[in-house]
């Protein structure tokens, strides 16, 4: 029970180091289809559509109304992401997987997340679940590839 108690965070601290390099890539994605937009927004939206994606809703004043005022873009953004990015689909099944498997853990459950995913054509269904240490050894790789993370 203990080693489970100390392995969820840890798990957790990589779904969040994949969830940034989605945000980094995303935010870049958006920049470019919305250049008349501010920097401001082109980060909001990019945070509002990784919310939704991992069923985790910023329930802050300014950011929930920013979700609800562009509820169409944020739909629409969520739904390119099996294009836009595809060479984050591996990174992203295993991530919410992983976020599943630990929200479970919690008590909670958030497998919904897994069936939105797969009706985006996001979710690599035949892919295996990952075992801990490789899915931090692909985190370990992918952070530190994209400078979220030093050696």
């Amino acid at each position: 029970m203990e080693f489970e108690s100390k392995l969820v965070p840890i798990m957790r601290e990589g779904v969040d180091i994949i969830k940034m390099e989605l945000f980094r890539q995303l935010k870049a994605l958006l920049s470019i289809k919305y250049n008349n937009r501010e920097a401001s927004y082109i980060g909001k939206l990019s945070g509002a559509v990784i919310n939704k994606l991992f069923a985790t809703p910023n329930n802050e004043k300014s950011f929930a109304e920013f979700t609800k005022e562009n509820r169409t873009q944020i739909k629409e953004e969520i739904k390119n992401i099996s294009i836009g990015l595809k060479e984050l689909r591996i990174p992203l099944t295993d991530a919410m997987r992983v976020h599943v498997i630990c929200d479970y853990q919690d008590g909670i459950d958030s497998s919904s997340i897994l069936v939105q995913a797969q009706e985006l054509g996001i979710l690599i269904v035949k892919r295996e679940i990952p075992l801990p240490k490789n899915f931090l050894n692909m985190v370990r790789k992918l952070g530190k590839s994209s400078s979220l993370l030093v050696s």
